[in-house]
Protein backbone atom coordinates (compact mmCIF):
# COMPACT_ATOMS: atom_id res chain seq x y z
CA UNK A 1 0.00 0.00 0.00
CA UNK A 2 1.49 3.59 -1.22
CA UNK A 3 1.01 6.11 1.58
CA UNK A 4 1.32 9.69 1.08
CA UNK A 5 1.45 12.54 3.53
CA UNK A 6 0.78 15.92 3.12
CA UNK A 7 3.28 17.75 5.26
CA UNK A 8 1.70 20.96 4.64
CA UNK A 9 -1.76 19.88 5.63
CA UNK A 10 -3.52 20.99 8.60
CA UNK A 11 -4.33 17.44 9.67
CA UNK A 12 -1.84 16.20 12.07
CA UNK A 13 0.65 12.89 10.50
CA UNK A 14 -0.93 10.08 12.51
CA UNK A 15 -4.35 11.38 11.56
CA UNK A 16 -3.53 11.23 7.91
CA UNK A 17 -2.02 7.57 8.11
CA UNK A 18 -4.60 6.20 10.19
CA UNK A 19 -6.95 7.56 7.79
CA UNK A 20 -5.20 5.98 4.90
CA UNK A 21 -5.47 3.01 6.52
CA UNK A 22 -8.79 3.03 7.84
CA UNK A 23 -9.67 3.88 3.96
CA UNK A 24 -7.53 0.52 2.97
CA UNK A 25 -9.26 -1.34 5.23
CA UNK A 26 -13.18 -0.57 4.94
CA UNK A 27 -12.58 -0.97 0.85
CA UNK A 28 -11.21 -4.05 1.50
CA UNK A 29 -7.57 -3.22 -0.25
CA UNK A 30 -6.24 -4.57 3.29
CA UNK A 31 -8.00 -7.20 4.36
CA UNK A 32 -8.98 -9.43 7.56
CA UNK A 33 -5.45 -10.68 8.55
CA UNK A 34 -2.72 -8.81 6.60
CA UNK A 35 0.07 -7.72 8.39
CA UNK A 36 0.90 -4.09 8.26
CA UNK A 37 4.75 -2.97 7.77
CA UNK A 38 6.44 -2.84 10.99
CA UNK A 39 6.88 1.02 12.90
CA UNK A 40 10.34 1.12 12.21
CA UNK A 41 9.75 0.76 8.65
CA UNK A 42 7.22 2.24 7.94
CA UNK A 43 8.12 5.44 9.90
CA UNK A 44 11.83 5.28 7.42
CA UNK A 45 9.95 4.35 4.27
CA UNK A 46 7.77 8.06 5.12
CA UNK A 47 10.70 9.70 6.43
CA UNK A 48 8.76 10.50 9.96
CA UNK A 49 8.94 9.66 13.39
CA UNK A 50 8.43 6.42 14.62
CA UNK A 51 6.60 7.35 17.31
CA UNK A 52 3.91 9.01 14.99
CA UNK A 53 3.23 5.44 13.30
CA UNK A 54 3.61 4.37 16.58
CA UNK A 55 0.57 6.84 17.83
CA UNK A 56 -1.48 5.75 14.58
CA UNK A 57 -1.05 1.87 15.10
CA UNK A 58 -2.50 2.64 18.87
CA UNK A 59 -5.39 5.12 18.03
CA UNK A 60 -6.35 2.33 15.12
CA UNK A 61 -6.04 -0.96 17.74
CA UNK A 62 -8.15 0.92 20.10
CA UNK A 63 -10.66 1.24 17.44
CA UNK A 64 -10.53 -2.26 16.53
CA UNK A 65 -9.13 -1.78 12.97
CA UNK A 66 -6.02 -3.61 13.87
CA UNK A 67 -4.40 -5.80 16.60
CA UNK A 68 -0.98 -5.88 17.53
CA UNK A 69 0.85 -9.43 18.54
CA UNK A 70 3.74 -8.44 20.63
CA UNK A 71 6.96 -10.17 18.98
CA UNK A 72 4.73 -10.76 15.36
CA UNK A 73 3.63 -7.45 14.22
CA UNK A 74 0.48 -5.58 13.50
CA UNK A 75 -2.26 -7.02 11.40
CA UNK A 76 -5.61 -6.39 10.61
CA UNK A 77 -8.50 -7.09 12.24
CA UNK A 78 -11.39 -9.01 11.66
CA UNK A 79 -13.97 -6.23 10.57
CA UNK A 80 -17.45 -6.38 12.33
CA UNK A 81 -19.83 -5.37 9.56
CA UNK A 82 -21.62 -3.53 11.90
CA UNK A 83 -18.45 -1.70 13.53
CA UNK A 84 -18.13 -0.57 9.51
CA UNK A 85 -21.55 0.07 8.88
CA UNK A 86 -21.33 2.32 11.88
CA UNK A 87 -17.85 3.83 10.42
CA UNK A 88 -19.07 4.84 7.54
CA UNK A 89 -22.17 6.53 9.14
CA UNK A 90 -19.91 8.26 10.92
CA UNK A 91 -17.79 9.90 8.41
CA UNK A 92 -21.03 10.68 5.85
CA UNK A 93 -22.25 12.12 8.60
CA UNK A 94 -19.01 14.54 9.40
CA UNK A 95 -19.01 15.31 6.03
CA UNK A 96 -22.62 16.32 5.62
CA UNK A 97 -21.97 18.87 8.83
CA UNK A 98 -18.74 20.51 6.78
CA UNK A 99 -21.05 20.61 3.96
CA UNK A 100 -23.63 22.41 6.05
CA UNK A 101 -21.48 24.61 7.95
CA UNK A 102 -19.68 25.98 4.71
CA UNK A 103 -23.42 26.76 2.54
CA UNK A 104 -24.00 28.80 5.71
CA UNK A 105 -20.83 30.31 5.33
CA UNK A 106 -21.75 31.32 2.03
CA UNK A 107 -24.85 32.77 3.23
CA UNK A 108 -27.37 30.18 2.33
CA UNK A 109 -30.31 29.60 4.11
CA UNK A 110 -31.73 26.35 5.48
CA UNK A 111 -34.37 26.07 2.87
CA UNK A 112 -31.64 26.65 0.02
CA UNK A 113 -29.63 24.22 1.79
CA UNK A 114 -32.50 21.86 1.62
CA UNK A 115 -33.12 22.36 -1.91
CA UNK A 116 -29.42 21.90 -3.25
CA UNK A 117 -29.97 18.57 -0.85
CA UNK A 118 -32.76 17.38 -2.94
CA UNK A 119 -30.83 18.52 -6.17
CA UNK A 120 -28.28 16.16 -5.73
CA UNK A 121 -29.89 13.43 -4.32
CA UNK A 122 -31.75 13.67 -7.55
CA UNK A 123 -28.74 13.85 -9.81
CA UNK A 124 -27.73 10.51 -8.13
CA UNK A 125 -30.70 8.52 -9.36
CA UNK A 126 -30.90 9.62 -12.96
Amino acid sequence: MHMIINNSSMVPIYEQIMNQLKMAIIQGELAADTMLPSVRGLSGELKISALTVKKAYDCLEKEGYVVTVHGKGTFVSQINPELLKETKQREVEEELAMAITKAYGCGMSESEIRALFEIVMEDRHD
